[in-house]
Order: structure tokens, then sequence, then C-alpha cells
């Protein structure tokens, strides 16, 4: 899934840019409170990690003018261990979560994953949907049968994408806007690759094309 990391302490953004991309997400970063307002206006994120002290807008004024303007992303503030006030603010605001600094970056990705899935209506630790489980630790994805299969990363986005939205038809703007950073080119064919690489190692019958709409998981399998 795509997030945006709204954080202007560079050594702090870079080390969990990283993080998390080795855990399977896509990342997008803001550095200031008016680029990450903007960005979190114009792009799908799944979530935000918005850090409160942020240059040119406070985090908080960012939240405010997004639930303002209804736009719902689900948002995990970042706050001082001991700033109990700021937490409150920013449920107050209309954040999903917080997460006092320091911080593991363990606990900020099961924070990431449950919000995630708690936005989906999705229950539990693993994800499961058309007899799969996936497994966001391992990147592995358990098959009916038992068998566990090692996903690269954009198989891995792609999969968790599809089992968050079993029975819709999703176009390929739509995935490639939720795996894939602002940085991808969003003109490339590499989803038609992935879904078949997803095909040969899943079955064919869990992914059925929709000719001229995009791609639909788990219809005969749900």
């Amino acid at each position: 899934m795509r997030l945006l990391l709204v954080e202007d302490d560079a050594a702090l953004a870079g080390h969990l840019d990283a993080e998390l991309t080795r855990r399977g997400f896509a990342v997008d970063r803001a550095d200031n409170g008016v680029d990450a307002e903007f960005m979190g206006d114009l792009e799908p994120y799944d979530v935000v990690i918005l850090d409160l002290g942020l240059p040119r807008r406070p985090g908080l004024e960012v939240l405010r003018n997004w639930r303002q303007r209804e736009n719902r992303v689900p948002v995990i503030i970042l706050t001082a261990r001991d700033a109990w006030h700021e937490r409150v603010d920013g449920f107050k605001a209309g954040a999903d979560d917080y997460l006092g600094k320091p911080f593991h970056i363990e606990e900020l990705v099961v924070r990431v994953q449950a919000l995630i899935r708690r936005s989906h209506d999705k229950t539990g630790q693993a994800l499961h949907s058309a007899g799969l489980t996936l497994d966001e630790e391992r990147q592995q994805v358990t098959l009916p049968d038992g068998r566990s299969l090692d996903l690269t990363g954009t198989e891995f986005r792609l999969l968790r994408c599809f089992m968050l939205h079993p029975g819709r038809i999703l176009s390929k703007t739509r995935l490639t806007e939720h795996v894939y950073d602002q940085d991808f080119d969003r003109d490339s064919n590499l989803i038609e690759v992935y879904v078949r690489r997803l095909r040969d190692k899943l079955g064919s019958g869990y992914i059925t094309t929709k000719r001229g709409q995009g791609y639909i998981f788990g219809e005969d399998k749900a």
C-alpha cells in the first residue's frame, strides 16, 4: 500500500522511508505542512504518518483542513512521548491513531497495518481473502492447500491491494496509485507483468481481467 510520510527531521524521515519500503510500502515524503496538505488532497494514500511540529504549517492545522474538506485518509500522528495534550488535540482534529517519539519501527509498522485493515473492515493479525492468507511480516501468501509462497516486494503490495478489495474492479491506474510511489512511471505496463506473475504463482482463477476496466480479485473464489 501507499503512504505519505510527513516528517521534517531528514535523518528520521530517511530511516523510516527505508524501513517502511523494506516492509512492503510505497512511500512518498513531505517535510513541511504546506506540501503535505497538498499531497494528501491530491493523491489517494492508504495512510498518512503525520508529525505535528512541521515548518510552514503545523501538522494539526493540516489535519483539520483535511477533515474540513471531507478528506478521510487514515492518519497516524507522531507526538512527543509526554505530550498528552498533543494526542488529545490530534484526536479532536480527526486523527485515527498516535505514536509517541521515540518509537520502534516495529510498532509503527504494526499500527499502520492495523489501521489499513481497520479502514477496510478487516480484523485479525493477518489478511484473509478468497481462501488466501497474507503474512505481512514475512511477505508470504499461504494457499488453501497449506503451501506458503514467497512474494517479491511489488507482488506483495499488489496482492495486498487486491485482497483488501475483493470482488471490486480495480483499474490499472488505481492499482498503480496504491502500489507505487509518486516517482513511478504511471504509463508503465508493469502492472500487467506483475498480475501475470501473481497468476502464475496463485493459479489463474484468483484474478480476472475485465476488458477495458481492469482486474477483479476473488470473484469466483470468495
